[in-house]
């Protein structure tokens, strides 16, 4: 099954993602390897799931959180790919960022949202080295940040 496929069985959809407005790009492709910059969780160009972890937003949260995050990353993607998402060989590696609250552990947990996302479309490819970290703030005040390099 396509990954345009798997995104209607769980009944979700690409939205049309904009370009930064600072001064870089979304990815950078390279030989066969797509670089992300760090993608945040944009709907219709406002921020979402604002707040920390441990405070304002709960660790169910986070994981929708960090998968709107992979679906604007794969927006992304599949502009890269001009529309071809059957063109990945597989995900390499999630860089996912929470802000977390003092005390707050369980930035793992939340990086499962941007995983378990990966791999229900991907499959196996979808299998990835990952890291998690809390940190004391993101932009605009978002909850997490999500960034992933593919190979093409």
């Amino acid at each position: 099954m396509s990954v345009d496929a798997k995104l209607s069985s769980l009944g979700l959809t690409l939205a049309t993602v904009s370009m930064p407005a600072a001064n870089y790009v979304p990815y950078v492709i390279s030989g066969n390897l797509v670089y992300f910059s760090g993608t945040l969780p944009m709907k219709d160009g406002k921020p979402q799931f604002l707040g920390k972890l441990g405070e304002a937003i709960t660790i169910e949260q986070g994981q929708e959180c960090a998968k709107l995050c992979v679906l604007n990353i794969i927006s992304h993607l599949k502009n890269a790919l001009g529309g071809d998402l059957g063109k990945v060989k597989r995900l390499i590696r999630l860089g996912v960022f929470v802000s977390s609250a003092a005390g707050f552990t369980d930035q793992p947990k939340v990086a499962n949202g941007a995983s378990d996302l990966m791999v229900a479309l991907f499959g196996d490819n979808g299998k990835h080295a990952r890291f998690a970290v809390g940190v004391s703030e993101l932009p605009f005040g978002v909850a997490v940040e999500v960034d992933a390099t593919f190979e093409i």
